[in-house]
């Protein structure tokens, strides 16, 4: 017997609210597996039942973050997402650590680039304590004079951690030489003067303008079913919130450095850190899935070439690998490799010698091949998680981007040909076309 998928897409209005179903139903088989629904005050709703599962993740994305910071205020979205943990209307900090943890889940925030995030992993009985929890953080929290003192101490020590962790400030090191000025180049944490100059205005503020339902998503996914979802949502007060300010925040052009070499030296570390490469590519692009395809085999893992040349032939490095990062408007991407100040330049040498042969080259037939099914594995096997499935959810909503099934997934992995492979490849991935930044007691050119 053959099971054949379709795409569908089911709208329907309630009360002026906008409800669609989107997925991918077996012919004979009932309903689609994600749901949005668009509710009047501007809030976005997302679900995926996973049959099977006991447990549901539950997050909110708001449309707010370090990309649509000023440069005096570097930092203060980073500030706001550890803030509002400091006490809500109803909850001391105490109280909002143990509110999830207690019941079995957990409870969690990041703050990125593009967006900041609160999320949830609970038993699906706990549902609505997550949609409580989360729900009072990002809408009623205290925001206190005495609490920014405290936390202020606490985001420098965050800072300083970092800066003794040269495997993570190369990165902060490599986006500064790509973006420059541009926020896609601030750190996330800020900077000390910025983040000792912050005030309660600068978070109230931040709080007001992207803190309403007007700027949120809300994602789940595990065992929930939408109308449950909605209905816990509506009991936890999140339907009945004002919409707020929807203006889109003004973002720069995007433009990139050209090629040049940066060092920051160190002298009190053992190694030379080195970041090589340049502009990756943005949500929705077409080619999305060749330069995965390609930054997997270069270096996504033990039998990929950067791996083999570096590490297993040459002895060169402990670690090495390959990294990309996608936003609305741009990409980046890169090399990372650390190794002895001695050995860093042949390190980087090496590290040019593959990637100008995939530039120049492509990949063979064989590797394509191999490629894909790596590739393939990986998109399903990410996809047997109920928190990777609410990320999912979440991006169709936040990027614009249609939902696809594994199926849907799979066939555009297969549609790669090697005319789109040589194209990615040199357009991407040529090393005469990167910046290369270093950290340690010695350059590298």
């Amino acid at each position: 017997m053959t099971t054949v998928s379709v795409a569908i897409v089911v709208v329907h209005v309630v009360d002026g609210t906008a409800v669609v179903a989107i997925g991918a139903k077996p012919l004979g088989a009932p309903a689609p597996t994600l749901h949005r629904t668009d509710l009047p005050n501007g809030l976005t709703v997302l679900s995926e039942a996973v049959p099977g599962a006991r447990s549901v993740a539950f997050g909110a994305w708001i449309r707010a973050a370090t990309l649509h910071e000023r440069p005096e205020q570097m930092g203060v979205s980073h500030l706001l997402e550890h803030m509002v943990f400091k006490g809500t209307r109803s909850r001391t900090a105490q109280e909002i650590a143990l509110s999830l943890e207690t019941l079995g889940g957990s409870l969690d925030a990041y703050t990125e680039r593009e967006h900041t995030s609160y999320q949830a992993r609970v038993l699906d009985e706990h549902l609505p304590d997550a949609a409580h929890v989360i729900g009072e953080l990002i809408f009623h929290p205290l925001l206190r004079e005495e609490d920014l003192a405290l936390e202020r101490k606490v985001i420098l020590e965050e800072i300083s951690m970092v800066e003794d962790t040269p495997d993570d400030i190369i990165f902060d090191v490599h986006n500064r030489a790509l973006w420059g000025d541009h926020p896609h180049g601030y750190a996330i944490l800020g900077t000390r003067d910025t983040v000792k100059a912050l005030g309660v205005p600068d978070i109230r503020e931040l709080h007001t303008r992207a803190y309403h339902p007007g700027r949120v998503v809300v994602a789940a996914s595990g065992r929930v079913e939408h109308d449950q979802l909605l209905e816990t949502l509506q009991r936890a007060g999140w339907t009945e919130l004002p919409m707020g300010d929807r203006t889109p925040f003004p973002i720069d052009p995007v433009e990139v450095a050209g090629p040049h070499a940066e060092h920051v030296k160190r002298k009190d570390i053992g190694q030379t850190h080195i970041v090589l490469g340049g502009q990756g590519i943005a949500h929705g692009d077409s080619r999305r899935f060749a330069f995965a395809l390609i930054d997997m085999l270069l270096g996504g893992g033990m039998s990929s070439r950067l791996f083999q040349r570096v590490r297993e032939e040459l002895g060169l490095a402990y670690s090495v690998h390959s990294f990309s990062s996608s936003y609305a408007d741009a990409g980046a991407h890169g090399v990372y490799v650390a190794s002895a100040p001695e050995s860093a330049q042949q390190a980087v040498d090496a590290v040019r010698e593959v990637l100008r042969d995939v530039a120049a080259k492509g990949l063979s037939s064989a590797e394509l091949a191999a490629g894909k099914r790596q590739l393939r594995g990986q998109l399903v096997m990410s996809m047997e998680g109920v928190s990777s499935r609410m990320y999912r959810a979440a991006t169709t909503a936040l990027y614009g981007e249609p939902y696809r099934t594994i199926d849907e997934l799979m066939a555009l992995v297969d549609a790669i040909d090697d005319d789109q492979v040589r194209e990615v490849a040199h357009n991407f991935f040529d090393p005469d076309r990167h910046i290369l930044v270093s950290l340690g007691p010695k350059a590298v050119r």
